[in-house]
């Protein structure tokens, strides 16, 4: 192709004018769509780096139809400012910039495009700025106008264009004189093909989103600032789960859409670790990290300490805080401008993310009051309430003069709680009163919750003051003075900030809310627990991520029973996962025939041929029967996992944590990742922003809340 693009041009230079007697390809070409000039149809794009390269990606084909429209609206374009991407960008048309609306990003040049030419090491094409384009547009134009062709143009920085004919238009870099041959700039390096027109170019245009939003989900990602394998940010992540939900709509609620009673739900990501990192804390961390295996270091430094952090009561009251200012503000702005907007408000969180909006939840208030969310914005509400002084307790109980007694020992309301018999008995407190304050203390413990923390660990950290605890958690067993030990669920004391709306639904994806909760020191959750702001939650999982725990055991400890299986989104289960079933239930019945023909041969061999020992025979067996009867489903149901038999028969009753329903949900594995489980555990604590399974979950549960449906059910 270049050597004859070199001929071509060769033949240009010498002879300007086209050779009758020249055979030339490039001449044949198609010589009819020289007849009539059309104007090209402009697309806007945007510029963004992408692994530190420049990728210019298009406008949807609606968001491009709008900047055209405001372009051609013959107004001065400076300061108009138009939204694109469903609202979360906007573009300064003036200025050719693209801002984002709810986060902080680097802004982004926009050009109005109509001419492209090929890149250097990949496929994708490089729009022209749009002075040059108009110049190739003029060129092109009067190339047609008179089918005069060969047409030769350079850009301001050296490029070397080539119109040889509707068909074939080329591209030259510019190269610096002249070799020792004495070439041409335009006969250096590989041609490069130039398209015109954005239906030229292989480019993937989207349609664009509904305008109408039926439901907001704020998203809060785990530690540290990259979200994926590809070290993606949140925000990233975010747009692969929107986008993959946009999809599902259209394929799995397409009779909703038709009937135009569902838009879209948007998702807005919430990114805490940078501000707890803007804090100084990498200055400090820096000057103590030790020089050897830098890059582990700093990994570490950047990640994994993010847990540590959370732990601390000092970062941690930055990350909550971080966390609910930002859900709030952002659903402020939302508001603004999305006047319209009359949905509800979820939230999910990834790993880390879904432990710091547990304990956010756990520490709401019950009632909003008359907070009207578009005008009164607290940023840090304490959760906490009112909480009577231990004057006014004691005054309660008519014992009010050993007021005096506790002052002078410097003992408050929470070392009170924590006082045995022993202790008010050394205080010099009498029988009777000190009886009336253990057992006010012991039943305001069991029936709405102390506000106390637990006596230090053997690390040395204090327990937090939770509202409601003895809701959440049950007694974890009796100290030797019969005290009830109240570990509330162990959070370190921090001033848990108020949302400014009541979320619908938490999803927890990858979640080690189990695992804490435990550690911390909470033995189980009570049935009758439940959010005091938040109607759902699930916690939904791969089987192979390291990082997942369960929730649903804390809340029936007693019972063994399986988590509920995510759906495959094509409306079965996986065929290996079919096939697996198949074999064990295959293995079964043949273990369970072999089993029984060996039992009858053993007893036709066995049976006494005397009359009365054969009664007595058959009347042991008729005992001996239904226990082995009863083995078998037992035998079954232990090797065997149907998990949608276990949960229509019998129903599990997983308490009131998510309204009645089941907890725990898990996601199939794919047929490639059953083969090694530790090499994909990595992979599979970030499956979850392309996973079209859990958003269709997400999806399902959002919009059962409006009473509408799958088009099918999913089995």
């Amino acid at each position: 192709m270049s050597s004859v693009e070199s001929h071509q041009e060769q033949l240009s230079q010498s002879d300007p004018s086209p050779s009758p007697n020249s055979c030339s390809s490039f001449e044949l070409i198609d010589m009819d769509a020289c007849s009539l000039y059309e104007p090209v149809s402009p697309h806007w794009f945007y510029c963004k780096i992408i692994d530190s390269k420049e990728t210019w990606i298009p406008f949807n084909s609606e968001d491009s139809q709008q900047l055209e429209e405001a372009y051609g609206s013959g107004k001065d374009c400076n300061g108009r400012v138009v939204p694109t991407d469903g609202g979360r960008y906007d573009v300064h048309l003036g200025e050719r910039m693209r801002y984002a609306v709810y986060w902080d990003e680097l802004a982004s040049e926009v050009r109005r495009c109509t001419w492209f030419y090929k890149g250097d090491k990949d496929n994708k094409y490089v729009p022209y700025s749009e002075s040059f384009s108009q110049v190739l547009e003029e060129t092109y134009m009067l190339a047609v106008t008179l089918d005069e062709w060969k047409k030769k143009l350079e850009s301001p920085n050296r490029e070397i264009i080539i119109l040889h004919n509707p068909k074939l238009m080329v591209h030259y870099q510019p190269v610096t004189g002249s070799d020792e041959w004495g070439s041409t700039p335009t006969e250096q390096g590989r041609p490069r093909t130039v398209k015109r027109g954005v239906e030229n170019i292989s480019v993937d245009i989207h349609c664009g989103e509904p305008l109408q939003i039926d439901h907001l989900v704020f998203v809060v990602h785990g530690i540290g600032p990259a979200c994926d394998l590809r070290f993606r940010s949140i925000v990233q992540c975010v747009n692969d789960f929107r986008s993959v939900s946009l999809n599902l709509l259209q394929t799995h609620f397409k009779k909703a859409q038709e009937n135009q009673q569902i838009g879209r739900v948007e998702f807005l990501p919430v990114n805490w670790h940078s501000p707890l990192h803007s804090t100084g804390v990498d200055v400090d961390l820096q000057r103590i990290t030790l020089p050897s295996i830098n890059r582990l270091r700093h990994f570490t430094n950047d990640t994994i300490l993010d847990v540590f952090f959370y732990n601390s009561p000092t970062y941690c009251q930055t990350i909550v805080d971080t966390v609910a200012s930002e859900m709030n503000r952002i659903y402020t702005l939302f508001l603004q401008r999305n006047p319209e907007f009359k949905g509800g408000v979820s939230i999910a969180g990834h790993s880390l993310g879904s432990l710091i909006l547990f304990d956010i939840l756990t520490n709401q208030k019950d009632s909003l009051g008359d907070i009207d969310s578009k005008k009164d914005l607290p940023n840090s509400v304490m959760a906490q309430g009112d909480i009577p002084t231990l004057e006014e307790d004691l005054k309660k109980l008519q014992l009010s003069e050993f007021f005096s007694i506790f002052e002078k020992e410097k003992v408050d309301k929470e070392a009170l709680a924590l006082c045995t018999d022993k202790d008010l008995q050394e205080m010099g407190i009498p029988l009777g009163p000190r009886k009336k304050i253990l057992n006010y203390f012991r039943t305001r413990k069991n029936s709405m919750g102390i506000n106390r923390p637990t006596p230090p660990s053997a690390s040395g950290m204090n327990m937090p003051n939770i509202p409601k605890e003895s809701e959440f958690c049950s007694c974890t067993g009796d100290t030797a003075n019969g005290d009830y030990l109240d570990v509330g669920i162990g959070q370190v004391s921090v001033k848990y900030p108020r949302l400014i709306y009541k979320p619908e639904i938490f999803f927890a994806f990858g979640s080690p809310i189990g695992m804490f909760l435990t550690v911390r020191g909470l033995k189980r959750i009570d049935p009758n627990y439940k959010f005091p702001t938040c109607k759902g939650f699930f916690n939904i999982y791969h089987p192979f991520d390291p990082v997942a725990y369960r929730i649903e055991p804390m809340v029936v400890p007693g019972v063994e029973f399986e988590p509920m299986l995510i759906p495959h989104h094509k409306g079965r289960k996986r065929m290996h996962l079919e096939l697996r079933e198949g074999l064990t239930r295959m293995s079964m019945d043949l273990k369970n025939n072999l089993l029984g023909s060996l039992r009858m041969a053993w007893k036709s061999f066995t049976r006494a041929p005397y009359p009365a020992l054969q009664a007595s025979e058959t009347a042991e067996e008729t005992e001996a029967e239904p226990e082995s009867s009863s083995e078998k489903p037992s035998d079954i149901n232990t090797e065997e996992t149907p998990v949608a038999v276990k949960e229509e028969v019998p129903p599990i009753n997983v308490g009131m944590l998510n309204g009645g329903q089941r907890i725990d949900y898990v996601l199939q594995e794919k047929p490639i990742e059953s083969f090694n489980e530790y090499l994909f555990a990595l992979q599979s604590h970030l499956c979850y922003w392309e996973s079209e399974d859990t958003v269709l979950l997400v999806l399902k549960e959002i919009y059962q809340t409006q009473g509408i449906f799958l088009d099918q059910p999913l089995q």
